[in-house]
């Protein structure tokens, strides 16, 4: 694998002059540090030793208690045989061992690759085998269901074990009641396994393992809501350069400031714009093990997180649900929230006009995949309002829409095709798959081209607005149809809380559109289905139109909050009906 070319964007770019936005703070191009992400920690602990690094379950821990924690944790696992180029999984919700695991690994050369918890046993088999993974990290209580049901499929050198309680700054006695009156969830784990603790307590003294920017830091999971998932290869240069763009985005950020941790660290979002950002500007994250309830969300950031410096990337649906909390007034969330940024999908505007009015901070949407390390934009932290648009791409990041025939043809404003992006956190490839990398990476006048099968328009001031996936495109009567539109469309009925759209199978049409909407509280039982037709037929152009809207409790999204339209499709009676006809013909 060729290693990334590192360049600097045409300052003339339409995207990096005032009038788009771009903001006076940011520096158009900046000159990356070619280093290593242990060498990224080590740098913030020699600023912030004493500082907090991260907080979790009501505990602190100091960046030079991570540091030292890592360097033991490493010291451990090459004493156990692991080397640089080794594989490790990593099956934890967000926790300390989780960011002490992923740094140790980063020391010795070894990569990490992430377990999804909410996965079947079918699916982290799958993962196993693709990364060749030799060693695994994981929950006591995640162990049974988890992996035993596949332990004889895929052979494993070692299982280290820890519980979410491990690190804790409470008593043991509390432990031990904790886990007695199942406050504390357990579980038996493998004959042979290693105590996570155990680990850390060893010497810290390492042989050198020659570690360099450029070598593989992660493969990260890609594709699993749209196909069979492949693993993303990304570098320490991939990963460290991408912490360090959104640091320079978020220009009003100080050390101590906090960054709320609700997403998953085993996702690009969650490594990148919580993990990684926070270690390289000497922040403090506070980590989640799982999305909490609004009120539970609330009450720590209220209660630990500092004035005015308190940073929140999320989903949507996270931003919506603060926005709707009935007893919002008892906590003062607007004193302590800076800037956030909506990520995993679309932000519509109703939200994020919701949002600003009762927090007081900056909602802006961003953009980003993770075959990019993954944040590629965000609308600017500043005065300038890019909503409807995915933002400005972040330093030393280019990007342009091409038509869908060819690829190569780059399109004028207004028209859409195809987003590309080139850039220094573009990935090395796709594991095991030449095929697959080669239609995603693609040169083009000497620089390589992420094809992100997004598709949508640039305006003059080369902000892009996304219709929606390449591959969700529905065809109705012949007519493009993006199904991110048609909710845009519906979603500003007062009635409709949340909504997904996605295409079923028509003899007559080719695809209907169908719409699954979560009405509001007051909104149950005072409208109908065939009544919100009839608005969509007298507010939105015929052909998007939904054929079929269901009204449901909850639309299914992933840990990170993106809206699951295929689990809505195969559940569909519509979609089974057809599914059984083409099965019946073969």
């Amino acid at each position: 694998m060729t290693e990334p070319k590192r360049y600097y964007v045409d300052e003339s770019k339409p995207w990096l002059q005032p009038e788009a936005g771009w903001p006076e703070q940011v520096p158009k191009n900046y000159d990356f540090p070619e280093m290593t992400l242990y060498e990224m920690l080590t740098a913030a602990v020699r600023k912030h030793a004493y500082e907090n690094a991260i907080w979790f379950l009501n505990s602190f821990m100091t960046y030079r208690e991570l540091l030292d924690h890592v360097d033991a944790m490493a010291a451990s696992l090459q004493r156990m045989g692991l080397k640089k180029g080794d594989v490790l999984a990593i099956a934890l919700p967000s926790c300390f061992q989780y960011v002490i695991t992923y740094y140790a690994c980063a020391k010795l050369g070894v990569i990490v690759t992430g377990v999804n918890p909410t996965y079947k046993p079918g699916e982290v088999l799958h993962e196993l085998k693709l990364t060749g993974t030799r060693f695994l990290v994981i929950l006591d209580a995640l162990y049974q269901p988890l992996v035993a049901p596949i332990a004889d499929q895929h052979s494993l050198d070692r299982v280290i074990v820890t519980n979410i309680a491990d690190l804790l700054k409470v008593s043991s006695l509390k432990k031990w009641l904790g886990k007695k009156l199942k406050k504390i969830p357990t579980g038996p784990t493998p004959p042979g396994s290693v105590s996570f603790l155990d680990l850390l307590r060893g010497t810290s003294e390492l042989v050198s393992a020659d570690v360099k920017p450029h070598g593989i830091a992660t493969y990260i999971m890609t594709g699993g809501t749209t196909g069979t998932p492949k693993a993303a290869i990304l570098s320490h240069f991939n990963c460290v350069t991408n912490a360090v763009q959104v640091s320079l985005w978020m220009w009003m950020s100080e050390p101590g400031a906090f960054m709320v941790g609700v997403l998953p660290l085993f996702h690009s979002f969650g490594m990148t714009a919580i993990m990684n950002t926070v270690i390289h500007s000497g922040m403090c994250m506070m980590l989640f093990p799982r999305p909490p309830e609004t009120e539970a969300l609330l009450k720590p950031i209220c209660e630990v997180a500092p004035d005015g410096q308190t940073y929140f990337p999320g989903a949507e649906v996270l931003f919506q649900r603060i926005a709707d909390f009935p007893d919002i007034d008892r906590y003062p969330i607007a004193r302590k929230l800076m800037g956030c940024i909506s990520g995993a999908g679309p932000l519509h505007r109703n939200v994020k006009e919701r949002f600003e009015k009762v927090t007081g901070a900056v909602l802006v949407e961003g953009y980003g995949l993770s075959e990019a390390s993954p944040v590629v934009s965000g609308g600017p932290l500043g005065d300038v309002d890019t909503t409807g648009t995915i933002g400005l791409p972040l330093p030393g990041i280019e990007w342009k829409i091409v038509d869908l025939e060819t690829g190569r043809k780059t399109l004028p404003p207004r028209e859409s095709g195809e987003l590309i992006i080139a850039g220094p956190t573009v990935m090395q490839g796709y594991l095991g798959n030449p095929a697959e990398t080669a239609a995603t990476i693609r040169e083009i006048d000497g620089k390589q081209w992420l094809y992100t099968g997004d598709v949508g328009f640039m305006d003059e001031h080369g902000r892009v607005t996304l219709n929606d996936r390449k591959k969700q495109l529905l065809k109705v009567k012949g007519y493009s149809v993006f199904p991110t539109e048609v909710e845009q469309l519906m979603g500003v009925h007062e009635s409709i809380q949340e909504v997904a759209v996605a295409g079923l199978p028509d003899d007559m049409t080719g695809e209907a559109i169908k719409a699954w909407v979560v009405l509001r509280g007051a909104w149950k039982g005072r409208i109908t289905e065939e009544q919100l037709k009839q608005w969509c037929k007298e507010n939105i152009t015929h052909y998007k139109v939904p054929s079929h809207i269901q009204f449901i409790e909850e639309i299914p999204k992933t840990l990170v909050g993106k809206v699951m339209r295929r689990e809505l499709q195969e559940a569909d009676p519509i979609y089974k009906a057809y599914q059984r006809a083409g099965t019946a013909k073969q």
